[in-house]
């Protein structure tokens, strides 16, 4: 991730010295074309009865301004400036040597009045407007002796103005796609922030089935097992061997559960579409009684009590309440003491509230293997419904109790079921 990120900024350093240097070169030539042609606009136009001290000085002065193109941006009012000046006292000092020429510095006046629209903040691009219009204007009148108002206009809009907007909505326009560019940055990075998070959602999701899976099948083989091999061994000539098959089978039945659930999480993890006949799907509060078979066939008797009128839940919820189920079983079967645990199915018009006891073996609980993934499941299961978790044991230190609550959509008055 580091080095991805390091080799983005080098990337985007290295773009942007090639802009920069683009930049630069593509500035240098605006200004040399600009030079050559004022300066050859200047000569071509020139009378010969011209003082050479005064022709040279004019056209040195062109040079300069013209060459001052190429300096940065934020020189472009001082440009601007100079080029209105080389216009009026160009025009002045030629006036009375046979008259001005017809060009002096045209080309120089309009790329200024472009950068200057283009580059400058508002105060600043204005008064540089003001300048150029004048200097654009007073050259003409000084070279032709009088002007009418509408040549005065057109000559201050198609000179200064007319560039000078150009300059202002190339910025307007950049400036529209450079947000335009960072909206949809941002919109890519906030794709890729919701992809990262739902991939460790899915990830969490994922590894949760696991854990149930594991822990439950595999807690329930390892328990029949055991009591299979007790069995075995006990008294090798009085081996009962109903209870011998009973043992093995269930040892089979909770297998078959095991590679039935990780098949499921592996197609979903390839992208194999669900089973279009239910039979593939995730197990709900309509299959507890096939894991109160379960547990019971592992040495734990539940007793389950349902209060209140079951709703019909969405297969999530229900998928997610049958599995906070399984892991408070399972915690049972495996820290418990057997006996029975209580299970409790809690329904009202407002939340459904499943609660579990089960007896706790006497002294202290030790527990060095176990990370509490199970209890942070449970409330990572319930945190998705907007639900919470509560768990510890009872006052006496006899029982342990966990309790789910999920919270139930009201139900809509309108709906005829």
């Amino acid at each position: 991730m580091r080095e991805s990120e390091g080799r983005r900024r080098g990337q985007a350093s290295a773009t942007g010295r090639d802009v920069s240097g683009s930049l630069a070169r593509q500035s240098l030539l605006v200004a040399a074309v600009t030079l050559v042609v004022d300066c050859l606009g200047f000569l071509l136009t020139t009378a010969s009865s011209y003082p050479p001290p005064w022709r040279w000085a004019v056209l040195a002065a062109i040079v300069v301004v013209d060459a001052a193109l190429a300096t940065p941006a934020r020189m472009s009012g001082v440009v601007a400036v100079a080029q209105s000046a080389v216009a009026i006292a160009g025009s002045a000092l030629l006036l009375g040597s046979g008259g001005p020429p017809r060009q002096l510095n045209d080309a120089g006046l309009l790329i200024s009045a472009y950068r200057a629209g283009a580059w400058l903040d508002r105060v600043p691009a204005v008064v540089s407007l003001l300048f150029l219009a004048v200097g654009a204007v007073a050259g003409r009148i000084l070279g032709e002796g009088s002007m009418g108002q509408g040549r005065i206009v057109l000559d201050a809009t198609a000179n200064a103005l007319l560039p000078w907007l150009v300059g202002r909505y190339t910025t307007a326009r950049r400036a529209y796609i450079a947000e335009l560019e960072q909206r949809a940055e941002r919109e890519r990075h906030s794709r890729q922030q919701a992809l990262a998070e739902a991939i460790a959602d899915e990830r969490s999701s994922i590894a949760r089935d696991l854990h149930d899976v594991i822990s439950h099948h595999v807690s329930a083989i390892g328990v029949h097992a055991g009591v299979a091999r007790l069995k075995a061994t006990a008294s090798p000539g009085t081996v009962d061997t109903r209870d011998l098959a009973g043992s093995l089978s269930a040892v089979e039945t909770s297998s078959r559960a095991a590679m039935i659930d990780l098949r499921r999480l592996l197609d979903f993890l390839h992208g194999y579409a669900p089973d279009p006949t239910g039979e593939d799907r995730q197990p709900g509060l309509d299959n507890l009684a096939e894991l109160l078979d379960t547990v019971g066939g592992a040495g734990l008797r539940v007793r389950v009590s349902v209060h209140g009128v079951p709703p019909r839940l969405p297969e999530s919820l229900d998928i997610a309440a049958y599995r906070v189920v399984q892991e408070m079983l399972t915690n049972a079967l495996r820290h418990g003491t057997g006996g029975t645990a209580e299970v409790e199915l809690r329904y009202d018009d407002c939340a459904l509230t499943v609660t579990t006891a089960n007896p706790l073996p006497a002294g202290p609980r030790v527990r060095p293997d176990s990370p509490h993934r199970g209890l942070q499941g449970m409330r990572s299961r319930a945190a998705l419904f907007h639900g919470s978790v509560t768990y510890g044991p009872t006052p006496d230190g006899t029982a342990w109790t966990t309790t789910a609550t999920f919270p139930l959509a009201p139900p809509d008055p309108l709906d005829p079921s």
